[in-house]
């Protein structure tokens, strides 16, 4: 019963946090959370050094630019000396989403970050409703947005 308390207590803390998030980009632009009501926002820590960070990028590039997922992705670089290679790397990479260069306390915002990548993604309500450690894949991220949409239609 207490683990079980202690569990709804951190998932409970995570939510109040993840609701106050405000990230300042490479371009000294602020994300918030609330500035993207009615849209679905994934935010994508990463580093430079992380294989399957680097795979997945092309896919959040093409999340990030089809509008009809109406699907803004943040990513926030995480674990590195220079900034100026993560910037030229996202240039290389053609990375058209908000790229912000942070530390695990920024993270924190968000959620836990446990390993690279972690993925964080919030409904069009504010709400998150997916965490993942490890890759992800668009077809996974339109996948799982669908069947959401699907459930919302059915409740209403």
């Amino acid at each position: 019963m207490l683990k079980r308390l202690t569990l709804l207590l951190c998932l409970w803390a995570l939510a109040l946090s993840a609701q106050a998030f405000s990230l300042t980009d490479s371009r000294g632009k602020t994300h918030r959370l609330s500035d993207y009501k009615g849209k679905w926002v994934l935010v994508n820590f990463w580093a430079t050094w992380c294989p399957p960070c680097l795979e997945e990028i092309p896919d959040l590039v093409a999340l990030h630019d089809n509008k009809k997922n109406n699907l803004v992705v943040i990513g926030v670089a995480l674990d590195y000396r220079d900034p100026k290679q993560v910037l030229d790397y996202a240039e290389q990479m053609m990375i058209s989403y908000p790229v912000i260069l942070g530390d695990y306390k920024m993270a924190a915002q968000v959620g836990q970050v446990t390993g690279l990548p972690t993925t964080y993604l919030y409904n069009p309500d504010g709400k998150m409703v997916a965490y993942n450690v490890g890759a992800l894949t668009r077809s996974a991220v339109e996948s799982y947005i669908s069947k959401k949409a699907v459930a919302g239609r059915k409740e209403k």
